[in-house]
């Protein structure tokens, strides 16, 4: 049994275009319960919390009935916002954390650098069709725009090749959860992993 206070957080959102409602813990078993109403949303979160080892129970009920813009950048503002709580002042994290996962003929990698300064940096969407599951594909640009500004860390997105757009975001989303896990590690150190002594 780890000594280490766990590292949770519950967040809400309650605006008149979404009600969202989620709880993370990132030393989980990679185990969810994810309702947006949006299903290839679902499917990508799943991935990238089992990849992660995070637990993540989500829902979300939003204004689909305009399309699922609303509810995918909210939910990725949200999940941001559960991220930076439960990872307190950061000490002892590793902080960097790369992943690279193909899914059958695409390849995506992410960079994540839990820092304190958002940027999301995303290249390669040209490879994505202009329409996935019924929405634009810039849709997912705004999740991980979202999910970068809220969590204040540096996303690096990058699609290197494929055919197939569900693949692609597949990759991406495993790749992510792979950063992520090894961001977030614990090194057995109360040290924080910066030479200027912290982290924004």
């Amino acid at each position: 049994m780890s000594a280490h206070a766990p590292r949770e957080a519950a967040q809400e959102r309650h605006s008149a275009e979404t009600r969202i409602s989620l709880s993370l813990n990132l030393d989980g078993e990679g185990k969810t319960r994810i309702q947006t109403g949006f299903g290839l949303l679902d499917h990508m979160l799943t991935l990238s919390m089992f990849w992660a080892g995070m637990d993540l129970q989500l829902s979300c009920q939003g204004d689909l009935d305009v399309d699922a813009h609303h509810s995918v950048e909210d939910v990725g503002l949200t999940l941001g916002r559960a991220l930076l709580e439960a990872l307190g002042d950061r000490a002892g994290i590793a902080r960097v954390g790369y992943g690279r996962v193909p899914m059958d003929e695409a390849l995506s990698e992410v960079t994540v650098d839990l820092s304190g300064r958002p940027w999301l940096e995303w290249r390669g969407d040209e490879l994505l069709p202009p329409v996935m599951a019924g929405e634009e594909k810039d849709l997912w640009r705004e999740f991980y725009k979202a999910l970068a500004s809220s969590a204040r860390c540096n996303l690096h997105i990058a699609f290197l090749y494929g055919k197939n757009g569900h693949h692609l975001l597949e990759s991406a989303a495993k790749g992510l959860g792979l950063a992520l896990r090894q961001a977030v590690q614990r090194q057995g150190t109360t040290t924080i992993r910066s030479t200027k002594g912290g982290l924004d």
